[in-house]
């Protein structure tokens, strides 16, 4: 499992801004796991990802002197060229392709969708496995199960989805996933309370908070989010808080969720979004000064007051 143990006791990271602006898929038997209870229980991984991926995909391409096809599904709009050029060269995952000898253009063609809703979504799925590709990567358990319903077998590698692949429906078990379905798993979910924990210690005489939910893939996977539900309700109850939940769909219903926090005078917001619509919930979370915790640090980056979850270009790099 490489060292999966060494990124994992930095899942939990507390981001504020800064002063300045495998278990391999398919039968057989199971990899032998690595007895560390905090990996087996946080991590759902198929050796290295990539790595194992990456390696029959070389020998084939030897083989046959074809182009290994890569296909993303991605949440959110197309990235611009100047955008996808810089994360080719910065990010972990791609930095990671190159150092194992894939590079898009030379050996291999990536074929990218992306979508702002569930339909989009769908519809860049359907388009990717009419492709043919050889292998497909996603970065949320919801994606991967929207693929997995257009196609049972092209791989399908799990950059850290979040949230528990079996109730989700996704593989067999941890230890043999079964189908094609692979790669990295967060229970992101269990870091909810500790978000509104720390929500209470930043806000005085905090007592209502509104959980909102941006739903572009994780409907399909409904057993996730009622996890998310169920932790969100312990927390609460726990800290005595009172909970209001908001759930849109697209980027126009944001401003109307807002005005809906305002009326219920909640006094901190939860976000989950995975990366759709991050301006968007920065600049209304700021207009309506309400304090509100993110689950990825890039949403502080682009001016949120903070965030506590995993480091997702590392696992994806992993």
């Amino acid at each position: 499992m490489g060292n999966a143990g060494h990124h994992l006791k930095m899942t939990a990271l507390l981001h504020f801004p800064q002063p300045e602006r495998r278990a391999p898929h398919g039968p057989g038997p199971a990899a032998p796991m690595r007895k560390d209870p905090l990996i087996d229980r946080r991590t759902f991984l198929a050796g290295t990802g990539v790595v194992l991926l990456a390696a029959p995909l070389a020998a084939e391409a030897q083989k046959s002197e074809k182009m290994a096809r890569v296909g993303i599904l991605g949440i959110g709009p197309a990235p611009s060229p100047q955008e996808l050029a810089k994360s080719v060269s910065t990010n972990p995952f791609w930095l990671s392709m190159k150092d194992l000898g894939w590079v898009d253009g030379r050996n291999m063609v990536v074929e990218r969708r992306f979508g702002e809703s569930a339909e989009q979504l769908r519809a860049g799925a359907a388009d990717l496995v009419r492709l043919k590709v050889d292998v497909l990567f996603v970065r949320t358990a919801g994606l991967a199960k929207i693929l997995q319903l257009e196609t049972k077998t092209i791989p399908i590698v799990v950059g850290g989805a979040d949230g528990d692949l079996v109730a989700g429906g996704l593989v067999d078990s941890l230890a043999r996933p079964g189908g094609n379905i692979t790669g990295l798993q967060i229970l992101n979910d269990d870091l909810i309370p500790k978000r509104l924990e720390l929500l209470k210690a930043l806000v005085p005489n905090l007592s209502k908070v509104a959980f909102l939910q941006v739903d572009v893939s994780l409907s399909a996977v409904p057993q996730v989010r009622a996890r998310y539900d169920q932790q969100a309700a312990i927390g609460a109850r726990t800290l005595g808080i009172e909970i209001h939940t908001f759930i849109v769909h697209r980027a126009g219903e944001l401003a109307a969720a807002f005005r809906g926090m305002m009326k219920n005078r909640d006094q901190g917001v939860l976000v989950v979004a995975r990366f759709v619509h991050r301006q968007a919930l920065v600049d209304l979370a700021a207009a309506h000064r309400i304090a509100a915790i993110y689950e990825l640090q890039v949403y502080v980056e682009s001016g949120g007051l903070m965030s506590y979850g995993v480091n997702v270009s590392e696992m994806q790099r992993r």
